[in-house]
């Protein structure tokens, strides 16, 4: 079946209510936005949901799967050792992704794990879609050194995957965009910060997914973006594929981009 949707979300910890404890209103528009995305999983009730982070396992020469039946995670780092998440596998769909790399000679699969702990940038995203819906299995990829032009062919191999599936997926792909877009920002300003993301949200806007892999390397390293190869792999879930597009919000309110985007094929 093919993929039923696709989601470009950040993944600010302080959006959470227990981390942020009040700070979190400062970005009303993000926290709106994630409520829609969570809504709109809802409706499709997916079986199982592809997310890939920059925060996972990530190697320079391998695209990192979570192994096993499942895994856990907690925010502790921020703070809130409380509050954990836990999810269970795909692990049939998730075999089929890793045939497929294999047969074209993709470097990826589930060995080398080193921390099998989900990372902030998976949390984030399930703490809002648990809010409106938790009936699905997890497939979990990391990023890796690769070229833009390998991780948006991943993507391709994943919608391939799916169409050989009977089971109902969505596809989150979990990113930041420019980190220095303010003076008093965690990573300070650099007026490529918000170059980037003019220019990110604008190619996002009109799913014009392969003007991703064009996006200068020297532009994509000054602006200091997480989240940028998570949306080339979301392009190539949807290569060819005629999408209706539904951009949220955008704000860098602390300093770091965070943009929503909504993409469902059409027919």
């Amino acid at each position: 079946m093919p993929m039923l949707a696709g989601y470009m979300v950040p993944h600010p910890p302080i959006a959470v209510h227990e981390i942020g404890r009040g700070e979190e209103k400062k970005i009303q528009p993000t926290l709106n936005s994630y409520d829609r995305v969570a809504r709109h999983i809802a409706e499709i009730k997916p079986d199982t949901i592809v997310l890939v982070s920059p925060h996972s396992v990530c190697y320079g020469d391998y695209f990192h799967i979570s192994p096993g039946a499942g895994a856990t995670g907690n925010f502790a780092r921020f703070g809130v050792p409380s509050l954990s998440i836990s999810v269970g596998y795909d692990t049939m769909l998730r075999d089929r992704i890793c045939e497929l790399c294999l047969r074209d000679g993709v470097a990826a699969g589930t060995d080398y794990e080193r921390d099998p702990y989900l990372d902030h940038g998976t949390l984030v995203p399930l703490y809002f879609i648990g809010k409106r819906y938790t009936d699905f299995k997890l497939i979990r990829i990391g990023l890796s050194g690769f070229s833009l032009r390998e991780h948006y062919h991943l993507g391709q191999l994943i919608q391939e995957a799916c169409d050989s599936s009977d089971e109902r997926v969505v596809f989150v792909a979990s990113g930041d965009l420019a980190h220095c877009q303010k003076e008093d920002g965690p990573y300070g300003y650099k007026p490529e910060g918000p170059e980037y993301d003019e220019k990110l949200m604008e190619v996002m806007g009109r799913a014009a997914f392969k003007e991703l892999l064009d996006f200068p390397g020297a532009l994509l390293d000054e602006c200091m973006e997480c989240g940028h190869r998570s949306f080339c792999m979301i392009g190539g879930v949807f290569d060819g594929v005629p999408v209706r597009t539904e951009i949220l919000s955008h704000e860098a309110t602390f300093g770091v981009g965070y943009g929503f985007g909504i993409y469902e094929p059409l027919g």
